[in-house]
């Protein structure tokens, strides 16, 4: 369980996140791509933040999530910059896909097309199985 610190360092790294990472996006002239930071979770020690990004289109996310990992150092150094009267030490960033928005979606489409189980008993045991 998170204690309000944990819950408050959390949302001032993910407010700032979202202004580096969009600010990125816009400068080096790359369109039609949005990244949204979703989650940032930090360890009770506040040493490890981890941040679960959304990024649309999907097709772009794996490049654009190697990219945000191979310059993590420069945009930790970049959010320090940030809140650096807010916080002594920045936590080290670990960045990870959210892919929660898809999971949802999937489920959608299972339920209004043919394959929903509410309607269709007979999917469930096809699908216990797979």
């Amino acid at each position: 369980m998170e204690t309000n610190r944990q819950k408050k360092i959390g949302g001032v790294i993910q407010k700032d996140l979202v202004d580096i990472l969009q600010g990125e996006v816009r400068k080096n002239g790359v369109s039609n791509l949005i990244i949204s930071v979703s989650k940032v979770i930090v360890t009770t020690d506040l040493s490890v933040a981890t941040v679960h990004l959304s990024i649309f289109p999907q097709e772009k996310a794996q490049e654009t999530l190697v990219a945000i990992k191979t310059n993590s150092k420069l945009i930790k150094h970049d959010l320090s910059q940030r809140v650096r009267l807010q916080l002594r030490k920045v936590p080290n960033l670990v960045f990870f896909i959210d892919d929660s928005l898809d999971y949802i979606e999937k489920i959608d489409n299972a339920l209004s097309n043919k394959e929903n189980p509410i309607e269709n008993r007979d999917l469930l045991d096809k699908r216990r199985f797979q």
